[in-house]
């Protein structure tokens, strides 16, 4: 399911006063819910993964803990384009555990590429490139929780 589509539907949900939508494309799904009530699993912190030394150094990771209290995030990020989260769910960088990242710092991105996944309601989403560019930052640590419009990746 695309992208754009759920962020629409997530903007329609805002504006209305509809508690829950799902949608159902072939084998694809879809469900966004406002305020909901399950609680939540235990989430598992995993290590860091740190990346190989590319030719010149790049910028370092920029978590929102970096930030002074009040402060704003995107005052810390790097110049280029935002890739925000669409939805509220889980970040990972790579398919599964153990595999290798889909992106690195310092690497060049098409439009289309896989970026990361956010895995909401069981469902793993992949995030892709809108634009072309080199990843200069990756703001969230794997396993990380995000909420929707929360930087995820800088891409020049």
């Amino acid at each position: 399911m695309d992208i754009r589509k759920i962020k629409k539907l997530i903007e329609l949900l805002e504006d209305s006063d509809v508690a829950e939508i799902e949608i159902v494309e072939g084998e694809e799904s879809v469900r966004i819910a406002r305020g909901s009530n399950v609680a939540g699993t235990p989430m598992v912190a995993q290590p860091p993964q740190f990346a190989a030394p590319a030719m010149a150094a790049p910028p370092t990771p920029i978590s929102p803990a970096d930030s002074a209290p009040g402060g704003d995030v995107d005052d810390l990020l790097p110049p280029g384009t935002i890739v925000e989260s669409p939805m509220v769910g889980t970040f990972y960088r790579s398919p599964s555990p153990g595999a290798k990242p889909f992106i690195e710092i310092g690497q060049s991105v098409s439009k289309g590429d896989t970026l990361c996944i956010i895995e909401a309601m069981k469902i793993m989403n992949q995030i892709v490139a809108e634009t072309s560019g080199t990843v200069r930052a990756i703001v969230v640590e794997e396993g990380q929780p995000v909420e929707f419009g929360e930087p995820l990746i800088v891409i020049d």
